[in-house]
């Protein structure tokens, strides 16, 4: 089985799949009023739909193998940890073919906001140190009954990701 290596999300090597921001250190000009600083649209997405705001709570597998991907045809996701570090895995667009000898995986800090784009292959985040992790998964309401295409990985397509 082949082996994927997470390493720290870096804007380079994430553009390819989206973008994120650190929403617990927020940089760059800010609107200011006499008690506050304002960070407007550090990430932004369009949506027809109404944005449905829901928490995943996901184990600590022993070993972190990975059976299944998914991937939204017309839709982003955002996810934000919440209460640990996050192992994201992602791979690129390819046309419902799952492409895992593309697959890269990052460890996102907690409380950075990570916007995937369309057609990203992923799957549920896991927790980098804890037991589990606590996240907030961000998608245009009902997207996964409405655009959300899950496959199982068969072995040669199957990969386990190390820290």
């Amino acid at each position: 089985m082949k082996t994927i290596k997470a390493v720290p999300i870096s804007a380079e090597e994430f553009a390819p799949f989206g973008q994120f921001y650190k929403m617990d250190k927020p940089e760059g000009y800010a609107l200011c009023g006499e008690i506050h600083k304002f960070y407007p649209d550090r990430i932004n997405a369009d949506s027809n739909h109404r944005i449905g705001y829901s928490p995943i709570v996901v184990k600590k597998p022993e070993k972190m193998i990975i059976t299944q991907s998914e991937y939204h045809t017309t839709t982003w996701e955002m996810i934000l940890p919440m209460d640990d570090d996050m192992i994201l895995h992602v791979a690129p667009a390819s046309a419902g073919t799952p492409v895992t000898d593309y697959a890269k995986a990052f460890i996102v800090p907690k409380h950075t906001l990570v916007k995937m784009n369309a057609a990203i292959w992923h799957l549920a985040p896991l927790p980098a140190n804890n037991d589990q992790l606590t996240a907030m998964i961000i998608l245009p309401e009902c997207t996964y009954a409405n655009d959300c295409t899950v496959v199982d990985l068969n072995d040669a397509e199957q990969f386990e990701i190390v820290l």
